[in-house]
């Protein structure tokens, strides 16, 4: 069986976050004890992903240092360097696909924490239903989305018709969701929305903890949560 891989995005540049970011990757911001990367990358090694793919640009040789330096999990590590210019989200998951292989890949924003797990996402990464192209984790509409992204249907497809939920920024994707793409910035939207019409666009409800560690805020409130929790 071929190994999991999965890509951790973490090329953002954190502008609602400054001056923190000025100097401080948000990926490495400290959220209870530990950066918010290292939460994600604990979910991805306990899914059973064997490669993780992690995309740089802002501050990114920080990153690069830091878990080259801290790297503890039983994974393969790769970078996908956009030091070039930032490729937005559907440019950097393109640039990087010869890393994550031919097969359904975890991904995971490097910028929002969530308690989701990831287990089950891993199981239909390697199970994948014929003409899928992508499974969206979606979420309840946070004060910052109070319109949401997406429909979930009976089916556990998706379209954009009825009332919303939010994406978390946690999917699964395959590669041919990117045929027909050119190398550059693109953003990952027009991919999603050109899969709903063709129906090959799924997802699932979590109810539990998720933030998009987007604001000084978000931030704040979920340092608390953990101060709380521990």
């Amino acid at each position: 069986m071929p190994g999991l891989s999965a890509m951790l995005l973490a090329a953002g540049r954190g502008e609602r976050l400054r001056p923190l970011t000025d100097r401080c990757p948000k990926p490495l911001i400290d959220v209870g004890g530990l950066p918010l990367i290292e939460h994600a990358l604990d979910r991805l090694a306990a899914a059973g992903v064997s490669r993780c793919v992690v995309n740089l640009s802002w501050l990114g040789e920080q990153i690069r240092d830091h878990l080259s330096r801290h790297w503890r999990w039983d994974m393969q590590l790769q970078f996908s360097d956009e030091s070039g210019g930032r490729l937005e989200t559907g440019g950097g998951i393109f640039q990087a696909l010869p890393l994550l292989g031919p097969e359904p890949f975890l991904l995971v924003n490097g910028d929002v924490w969530s308690d989701c797990p990831l287990g089950p996402l891993a199981a239909l990464a390697r199970n994948w239903p014929a003409g899928r192209l992508g499974h969206l984790v979606l979420v309840d509409n946070p004060p910052h989305n109070p319109a949401g992204d997406f429909s979930l249907r009976a089916d556990g497809m998706l379209d954009r018709d009825r009332a919303r939920l939010t994406y978390s920024g946690i999917a699964v994707l395959h590669p041919r969701l990117f045929a027909g793409c050119r190398p550059g910035a693109f953003p990952l939207l027009p991919c999603l929305l050109q899969a709903i019409e063709a129906n090959a666009l799924s997802g699932e409800h979590y109810a539990g903890d998720w933030t998009d560690v987007g604001t000084p805020d978000r931030l704040q409130q979920l340092r608390g949560q953990f101060r709380t929790a521990h």
